[in-house]
C-alpha cells in the first residue's frame, strides 16, 4: 500500500462514526429530518431537475406538453359540461372559472400520483446508498410546482386578455389556499409513498380515488349548484374535503366575475383551520414515513 493510501486510511479511521438513518422521536426526529434534508438540498434540486428533464426527454415540443393536457381538459369540460350540460349558463366567464379549478386540481393530483410511486421508481438508489428518502416524493412535488407555475402564468394571461385581472381583498384567499393545497398533497404523497413500498396496490387505488375526488370538488361546477342539493351535515361533509376549500379559495382569488357569487359561510375561517390541520397532518405523515423507511431497502 502506498504512503498516500496509508495516510488516507489513517485519516478515515480517525473520523468519528456518524449513524446513518433517521432519528426517532417527534421533536428531535423532526429537527434531525429537517437538518438532513437541508444537508441534501443540492441533491433534491438535482432530482427535481431530473424529473423535469425526464418528462420532456426526446420531445420535440418540450414544455408545451405541460400546457397541452390542462388545455385539452379545459376544452373538453368547457364543451361537454359547460355547453352540452349547460353548466356555463349559471357561471360567468366559465372558461376562467374552470381553468382556475383545473390548475389547482392538477397540482394536487400530480403531487399525489407521482409521489406515491416515487420510492418504488427510485428503488436502485434506495437500495445502494443512504440519503433521506423524503427527497424522492419531495422531488416530484418540486416538478409539479414547476408545471403549476407554467399553468398559473397561462391563467393570469387569460384574466388579462379577458380584462378580469384579479385584484382587491379576494387576493388574500390565494396564499392560504396554496399553502393548504401544498401541505395536504405533500402529506398524502409522503404517506402513500411509504405504504406503496409494502403494498403496491396503493398506486392503483390512488388513481381511482383521484377520479372520485375530482368530481367531489367544485372544479367544473359551482358551489351554488351544490348548495341547492346539499344541506346540513351533507354540506359539512362535502366541505370537509380540503381540496374543496382550496379550489374555492383559488376561485375567489382568480375568478373576478364570481366576486358576488354564493360561497360557504365562514370560508376564510374554514380555509385557515384546514390549512392548520394540513400542516399538522404533513408533520405526522413525515414521522410515519420516517418510521417506515428503515425497511424500504428490504422490501424493494
Amino acid at each position: 500500500m502506498s504512503t498516500e493510501a496509508l495516510v488516507r486510511a489513517r485519516a478515515l479511521a480517525e473520523e468519528p462514526l456518524r449513524a446513518a438513518g433517521p432519528v426517532m422521536g417527534f421533536a428531535s426526529g423532526t429537527l434531525n429530518s429537517l437538518r438532513d434534508l437541508w444537508a441534501h438540498r443540492e441533491l433534491l434540486g438535482l432530482l427535481v431537475r431530473r424529473e423535469i428533464k425526464a418528462r420532456y426527454k426526446d420531445s420535440v415540443l418540450g414544455l408545451f406538453w405541460s400546457l397541452l393536457r390542462p388545455l385539452t381538459m379545459l376544452l373538453i369540460y368547457y364543451i361537454a359540461v359547460g355547453k352540452f350540460l349547460g353548466a356555463s349558463r349559471g357561471i360567468d366567464d366559465f372558461a376562467i372559472y374552470i381553468f382556475t379549478g383545473l390548475t389547482a386540481w392538477n397540482l394536487f393530483a400530480e403531487i399525489v400520483s407521482s409521489g406515491t410511486s416515487s420510492i418504488v421508481a427510485n428503488a436502485g438508489l434506495v437500495k445502494k446508498v443512504y440519503l433521506p428518502r423524503e427527497v424522492f416524493p419531495l422531488s416530484t412535488t418540486g416538478s409539479a410546482l414547476f408545471n403549476f407555475g407554467i399553468q398559473l402564468l397561462v391563467l393570469v394571461g387569460a384574466t388579462i386578455i379577458a380584462g378580469k385581472l384579479p385584484h382587491g381583498a379576494n387576493l388574500m384567499y390565494l396564499p392560504v389556499s396554496f399553502i393548504l393545497l401544498l401541505a395536504f398533497s405533500t402529506a398524502l404523497a409522503l404517506l402513500l409513498a411509504a405504504v406503496n413500498v409494502f403494498l403496491r396496490d396503493v398506486q392503483y387505488l390512488v388513481e381511482i380515488s383521484l377520479m372520485v375526488l375530482f368530481w367531489a370538488s367544485p372544479t367544473v361546477y359551482s358551489w351554488a349548484q351544490v348548495a341547492k342539493v346539499a344541506h346540513g351535515w351533507l354540506a359539512e361533509l362535502y366541505l370537509a374535503n380540503p381540496m374543496t376549500l382550496a379550489i374555492l379559495g383559488f376561485q375567489r382569488g382568480f375568478w373576478v366575475s364570481g366576486a358576488n357569487s354564493v360561497v360557504p359561510g365562514h370560508l376564510e375561517a374554514r380555509l385557515w383551520i384546514a390549512c392548520g390541520v394540513s400542516l399538522v397532518l404533513l408533520w405526522l405523515c413525515q414521522r410515519i414515513f420516517t418510521r417506515l423507511q428503515g425497511n424500504f431497502a428490504q422490501e424493494l
